[in-house]
């Protein structure tokens, strides 16, 4: 069996949001057949109805890929998948292409740059409105890429990506369906605390220092905020981060009780918990605390591979981004303990993902968008392979299994019935050459084509 999930706890259902789209168009050389009209049942953008011919599909579930199969999508939700084409429907004929499920990132920073990161001081002058208008260009580009439902898990300009969310789901902006954290839950001067050299904390707005506390008490407070506004997940900073002035990835910030505190109010909110660590002993205690993923775990143990095993807790792994930090990060000038702090950690991480997959730990799709340039999420999966874990696998990691992290299995990560319309297609096989899924060329989001080539 492929996949490695995520510990499954119910939560409160989602609203349904309707995503943005474009116009039906033609593809590559392939027939797009005329047929019913979209019905528009009262949003701007209405979710469709669509006819998929896929000359493979891979349903996301481990199984093998099917042949000639077409998925029928109807008021923006899978309703069969057939081995004919339904004449009542508009088809988008990829008979030549592979079709997946539309792609998860569990680990973005949609309101976030690669430039920011060479002075983080751009964010003391930064406006809502430029926040807004930056996340919408990110939102755009990752969709395009073909991740159609993203996990955004903070931000320093505190509820930014609240906004993008809610105005994706009121269809006045394109981008993937989205979970957002608020906020990160920090230390004083922590890994999700806005520390600049030279600047006393208490000058730094406390805009941009929504979540900083200290103490279970102050983090249970802090927590119970952000269900309260609307937060999807809750982002715990348990080590010391790369890219922030002062910490020690392999050191701890936040106690075992703290963290404790902000899973009790995350977990009795039907929330999940996402818990950045680095560090092996900050792994192993945010797993003991309750988390349900570990983002980053970069210099994890064998102890604590063991403990994610054994308690169903999926470690999401950025083993792309030292790469792209490393290459370009050193060409723009980003703060040299930064560059540091990076070369100390790609490398280990690397060797513990190879060491996490092959002792059966749950992996799941999370690159750090953000870091790197959104929309280049799909180039992680070179990545995953190259240090053992087979092309389905990645797949899997960054569909079912992440869905499953996200509490939306019923929804999205699967091309079955019941779930929503999010599909993507690519030339080739990339069971044969995983890289394919970074030339993604088709994007249905809920029944409605967002990206297609010029034929």
């Amino acid at each position: 069996m492929w996949a490695r999930d995520c510990p499954e706890r119910p939560l409160p259902s989602a609203r349904r949001r309707p995503s943005a789209g474009l116009v039906l168009v033609l593809l590559l050389g392939v027939a797009c057949r005329p047929g019913r009209a979209p019905e528009a049942p009262g949003s701007p953008w209405p979710a469709g109805d669509l006819a998929v011919r896929c000359g493979r599909l891979i349903d996301g579930l481990g199984g093998p890929p099917a042949e000639n199969r077409t998925v029928v999508i109807e008021g923006g939700r899978i309703t069969a998948v057939l081995e004919h084409s339904p004449s009542a429907l508009p088809l988008l004929d990829l008979g030549r292409a592979t079709c997946l499920p539309g792609l998860i990132d569990l680990h973005t920073h949609l309101m976030e740059r690669p430039e920011d990161t060479a002075d983080l001081s751009i964010f003391l002058g930064r406006t809502a409105d430029e926040a807004d208008a930056i996340g919408r260009t990110n939102a755009r580009a990752t969709l395009e890429a073909g991740f159609t439902t993203v996990r955004d898990v903070g931000a320093y300009l505190a509820w930014s990506e609240r906004r993008l969310r809610d105005e994706i789901a009121r269809g006045e902006a394109v981008g993937p369906r989205m979970q957002v954290a608020g906020y990160y839950l920090t230390i004083p001067g922590g890994g999700g605390d806005l520390a600049l050299p030279g600047i006393a904390l208490e000058r730094i707005p406390s805009r941009l220092r929504q979540g900083v506390a200290r103490g279970p008490e102050a983090f249970r407070a802090k927590a119970k905020e952000a269900v309260a506004g609307g937060a999807d997940l809750l982002k715990v900073i348990a080590s010391g981060a790369v890219l922030a002035y002062g910490g020690v990835p392999g050191e701890p910030e936040m106690t075992p009780e703290e963290i404790a505190a902000v899973v009790a109010v995350a977990h009795a909110a039907g929330k999940k918990v996402a818990a950045h660590a680095h560090g092996a002993r900050s792994i192993r205690e945010a797993i003991r605390a309750g988390v349900d993923t570990l983002e980053h775990a970069s210099l994890i143990d064998d102890e604590g591979i063991a403990l994610a095993r054994e308690r169903g807790v999926a470690l999401v792994m950025d083993v792309y981004n030292g790469d792209y930090i490393e290459s370009e990060g050193r060409r723009q000038g980003w703060p040299e303990e930064f560059l540091r702090k990076n070369l100390e950690t790609t490398e280990a991480q690397r060797q513990g993902f190879r060491r996490a997959w092959e002792a059966g730990a749950p992996i799941a799709f999370g690159t750090d968008a953000g870091v790197f340039p959104h929309g280049q999420n799909a180039r992680q999966f070179r990545i995953m392979v190259e240090r053992g874990m087979p092309p389905m696998a990645a797949i899997l990691a960054a569909t079912s299994v992440a869905a499953r992290c996200l509490g939306w299995q019923d929804r999205v990560g699967s091309l079955v019935a019941g779930r929503f319309g999010d599909l993507i297609a690519v030339a080739g096989d990339p069971l044969e050459d995983i890289t394919a899924l970074e030339r993604v060329q088709v994007v249905v989001q809920g029944g409605r084509v967002v990206r297609a080539p010029a034929r």
